[in-house]
């Protein structure tokens, strides 16, 4: 008989804090989780060792997080959410109406400014090598990259309404995983240059996208 798959974890939140008190809990726990993931790494991080680094009792973390992931999928999801915040005044129509070149130069500065904006995050690198590591966290991900995908395909479409709608929203998912990719390969490679990675990785994704403006 086959091995039956383990459980995946919990990843909900227990209860939202209300009262000052418990809001500070609640971000006591988080901040003690982004210093010790950075500090233990992924495997070795546990419960125990955030509610000690964060002075509080396991009951305490337990009333709002059932295990470590679910403290890891919190950091995930507002990793996403501040790094898709730099997309709004970036994703409008006269972006995408853009000659190829200077739509490229604004990929590339799109690209490092969320480099720099993850290294900033308190243990962001760390948050993203979870969420591409661990197979109940991918989903914060591939989540927010849907919703990244139908953010840019609206104004995209709106400058260029002749396009195909179905082989642009492709072509943009294609291009936002493989822009996170080249991310996470400068956070693993450190030696690689950020800026020359920009630099071929918006071209790829300019002439991609501008292929498709018909």
């Amino acid at each position: 008989m086959p091995t039956p798959r383990p459980a995946a974890p919990d990843l909900e939140v227990k209860k939202a804090p209300t009262q000052a008190r418990a809001v500070e809990t609640y971000e006591r726990i988080l901040a003690a989780c982004a210093d010790l993931l950075g500090e233990v790494g992924i495997e070795r991080l546990s419960t125990n060792l955030v509610c000690q680094r964060a002075g509080i009792s396991p009951p305490a973390l337990y009333q709002y997080f059932p295990n470590k992931y679910a403290i890891l999928h919190e950091l995930g999801t507002r990793l996403m959410q501040v790094q898709n915040e730099l997309l709004m005044p970036w994703a409008v129509p006269a972006t995408f109406q853009l000659p190829e070149p200077e739509f490229a130069a604004s990929v590339a500065e799109l690209f490092l400014k969320t480099l720099a904006l993850t290294e900033r995050m308190p243990a962001g690198v760390w948050v993203t090598r979870a969420l591409r590591a661990v197979p109940s966290l991918q989903s914060v991900r591939n989540l927010s990259h849907d919703q990244v995908t139908d953010l840019l395909l609206l104004p995209f479409m709106s400058a260029h309404p002749g396009a195909d709608a179905a082989r642009a929203k492709l072509t943009i998912r294609l291009a936002i995983d493989a822009l996170y990719a080249a991310q996470e390969l400068l956070f693993d490679d450190p030696s690689l240059d950020a800026e020359a990675v920009a630099l071929v990785m918006s071209e790829m994704v300019a002439a991609q996208l501008c292929r498709l403006r018909g």
